[in-house]
């Protein structure tokens, strides 16, 4: 079916403008027909999926269940399309009723029910295991409200909401008949019959889960995912407070039930914050758990076989109560004893860690826990009580290495000692991080459990960022290596001989030209700032973090902004910073550098001289559809967190992909990037993880201040004043505490910037190097990642 002619494409559109949106071809808005259109490929899709289950089921194959918080979807029009292979059929078939296709994907607003990386990677995922033909669903909140969206105002970032689902509905099928019961609350009673442990849960209060269902088709494959959104609703309405006349108190429960799923993570720097998203959480899980249960029973009538039967992966600590409440499931409702429902939930579950920073490992108050989760926080005591035995019984470890494994201590329940405990298996998401968690983190837990741990390095979904928004470089690679890459990117490598081929290297660079001129169009188009399509476009897009060293690029642009007043006439390539970020709500000194950038973009586009030669672009509310446009058009990929401190980072595969350069430190997948494409075509500057740890203990950020004289007057100027704005907050971090050793990590990042503008000058050099970043990237796709998952940690045949 998903192979239409342009004639059965015509009827389908032409039936659903008129039946289901009651209007003609004729006076159908664009709107309209991105409606119409968009209607047609979800049927397409959930009849593909329903193929695809039939198929999965019948023959009895295991399937995985992936639990993320976060789900960045971005647009699903264009990427159903170029998956099903239709898009020139659909391109001609709207040409007929005089219709654009690529006016209409501006219609669709980006699906950002994710912050970042972590809900992009999911999403890629999702793409690669359908395109693997391997049987997954995806389970997460359908947000009503996405990431904010944001809006500079004055230099500072204001939240504004992000209501996606005007537009996005669409792509969303409601499924009421597989709704769930989640209970908060309540008090749990227990006693003992004939040896046999009964429980009674009491007094809660019920929100219901309604399951809204999103497709993602694989690329050329039989395979769909389903992306399971659970929306919260009152389980009904209290008529008893109604007929006492108490009309706000029934109304107000519901609203405090439907609150869950309204907005994407509330700031939780207040204790309702706190609550709320522990109550999205557990939502979450219990829902996706008990949806998991009533799916096995329905096809097998057992959970005697559930272990062999399916996996279910924690994706970060934000899922991690699925694992007592698999228990909970197993132990009250189904009967079974503890060892052999903790048997099952051992096999089930694994769990995949995204952070090395020890302080940002999720942890709850036990009492906030205890009141609002009694059973589960039931549950997790009796894990943590066997699992400490253990450790002083069978390890024999001493006190301090017992609490710092604990699940819960100090009043503090800890969710990614949990997940360690729980999981067969842990991973990392590149083997730099890999090997910190094994040595830092969870260095107590690799001594007595070393084979839970390994590493999957993260991947990306390629043919996005590539065949969807790159059609020079996807036509250059068809002409020179045919077209098998779009199944297979390692294929990528084939690529290779041609890096001595001067009119490939041509073509390439008039390729980027090209894309350099499309991203020029849209910024004039949007902001009215009409940049330079010659000069160097060089990007550091990525969540606004103090480690990620956002602040180190702008205090390098400072200096260069400094130097250039003193040096107006010098020899200098015109350069264009490229920054894309949020920051959280509640992070006010991520917000001041987002400040601080605006800041300086606004001095230099007042100096008709400078602004030549040096611009900052600062790309409101960057998102997956922003990046898409941009990561085609970047010629130098940023990527300077401190050594030791990003996980992974997926924003340098998709700009190694299409060819920019990679400006970073040794750190996250940087690492495996310079061992596929090698050193000598990237530009590595700062210190290394060792480096950092050994230098930490007497580090001395003042000392560098006072001895530095180009640091110490950008600095300065911090203080005194940039364009009437100080930044006093930025300058006492980076002098008194510098946490991330921006200032140490300064004068290797200034050199290496200045290697970037010399070898920029032999263009030859520049795109030789680029195409081999192109051709080592296959190694990046999310199709290789999800394939180690479903081999190695989920047993997928």
């Amino acid at each position: 079916m998903e192979h239409l002619t342009k004639k059965e494409l015509k009827a389908s559109i032409k039936n659903k403008l008129a039946n289901v949106l009651g209007v003609d071809t004729e006076t159908a808005s664009d709107a309209l027909y991105y409606k119409a259109l968009s209607m047609v490929v979800v049927d397409i899709l959930q009849e593909k999926r329903r193929r695809f289950s039939v198929d999965t089921n019948s023959n009895g194959k295991k399937q995985v269940y992936y639990l993320c918080m976060e789900f960045l979807m971005g647009r699903s029009l264009k990427n159903s399309l170029y998956n099903l292979e239709i898009v020139d059929t659909v391109r001609d078939a709207l040409d007929d009723y005089g219709v654009k296709l690529e006016k209409l994907y501006d219609y669709e607003p980006d699906a950002g029910l994710g912050n970042g990386g972590l809900g992009r990677l999911a999403a890629c995922f999702l793409d690669a295991l359908a395109t693997q033909d391997y049987p997954a669903t995806g389970y997460s909140i359908c947000y009503e409200y996405g990431i904010f969206k944001q809006k500079i105002v004055d230099g500072w970032q204001t939240e504004l909401p992000d209501y996606w689902l005007p537009g996005g509905e669409v792509w969303l099928s409601a499924k009421p008949e597989k709704s769930v019961d989640v209970h908060f609350g309540g008090e749990v009673e227990e006693f003992w019959d004939n040896n046999y442990h009964h429980i009674n849960y009491k007094n809660y209060t019920t929100v219901k889960a309604v399951p809204y269902d999103m497709y993602v088709t694989g690329y050329n494959s039989k395979g769909v995912s389903r992306l399971r959104l659970w929306k919260a609703t009152a389980s009904g309405l209290d008529m008893e407070r109604f007929n006492r006349g108490d009309y706000i108190g029934a109304l107000g429960a519901n609203s405090m039930a439907e609150v869950i799923s309204k907005v994407l993570y509330p700031n939780d720097n207040h204790n309702e914050g706190k609550s709320l998203r522990l109550r999205q959480q557990y939502f979450m899980v219990a829902a996706s758990v008990g949806d998991i249960i009533n799916r096995h029973m329905a096809t097998y009538g057992t959970l005697d076989n559930l272990a062999e039967k399916v996996a279910i992966h924690i994706n970060d600590t934000h899922p991690t109560l699925a694992i007592p409440e698999l228990m909970r499931i197993l132990l009250d409702d189904c009967g079974y004893s503890w060892d052999v429902a903790w048997n099952t939930v051992t096999q089930v579950f694994a769990y995949t860690n995204h952070t090395v920073m020890s302080e940002a490992l999720e942890k709850w108050n036990e009492d906030l826990f205890a009141s609002l989760l009694p059973r589960i926080y039931q549950i997790i005591k009796e894990m943590n009580n066997r699992f400490t035995y253990d450790l002083y019984n069978t390890y024999h470890l001493d006190y301090p290495t017992v609490e710092q494994m604990a699940i819960i201590s100090n009043r503090t329940i800890h969710m990614a000692n949990l997940c360690v405990m729980a999981c067969h298996s842990v991973n990392g998401v590149s083997a730099l991080h890999s090997e910190i968690i094994k040595k830092d983190v969870f260095q107590q837990f690799y001594r007595i459990m070393p084979h839970k741990f390994t590493n999957v390095t993260n991947g990306i979904a390629s043919r996005r960022w590539l065949y969807q928004s790159n059609e020079g470089l996807t036509r250059l690679l068809k002409e020179t290596i045919g077209d098998g890459f779009l199944r297979d990117m390692g294929q990528l490598e084939k690529f290779n001989p041609f890096v001595d081929d001067k009119n490939v290297l041509d073509t390439l660079a008039t390729v980027k030209l090209e894309n350099k001129q499309s991203f020029c169009a849209y910024i004039e188009r949007t902001t009215g700032v009409v940049l330079d399509p010659n000069s160097i476009f060089d990007a550091q897009v990525k969540r606004l973090h103090e480690y990620k060293r956002q602040h180190l690029n702008a205090l390098h642009i400072l200096t260069t902004y400094q130097w250039l007043k003193q040096n107006p006439n010098a020899e200098f390539t015109p350069h264009t910073y490229i920054f894309g970020a949020k920051a959280a709500p509640g992070y006010f000194l991520a917000k001041q550098i987002i400040k601080l950038i605006c800041t300086l973009r606004d001095e230099i586009e007042k100096d008709p001289v400078i602004r030549e030669k040096l611009r900052i672009v600062y790309l409101e509310d960057y998102r997956v559809t922003l990046s898409e446009l941009l990561m085609p058009a970047a010629e130098v990929s940023q990527q300077i967190s401190l050594a030791g401190t990003e996980a992974s980072g997926t924003g340098n595969m998709k700009l190694m992909l299409n060819g920019a350069l990679t400006l970073g430190t040794y750190d996250g997948a940087n690492v495996e990037i310079a061992q596929h494409v090698g050193e000598e075509n990237m530009f590595i500057f700062g210190m290394r993880t060792e480096d950092v740890a050994r230098e930490k203990a007497s580090y001395d950020p003042r000392s560098i201040y006072r001895d530095n004289p180009v640091l110490k007057d950008a600095l300065d100027q911090l203080s005194k004043g940039i364009g009437g704005s100080t930044f006093p907050d930025i300058f006492h971090s980076l002098v008194d505490r510098d946490p991330y050793m921006v200032l140490k990590d300064y004068d290797s990042y200034a050199a290496a910037h200045r290697l970037v503008m010399s070898t920029y000058a032999d263009q030859y050099k520049w795109q030789a190097m680029s195409l081999r970043n192109i051709a080592q990237s296959g190694f990046f796709c999310a199709d290789r990642a999800t394939c180690e998952y479903a081999q190695n940690i989920w047993e997928l045949r």
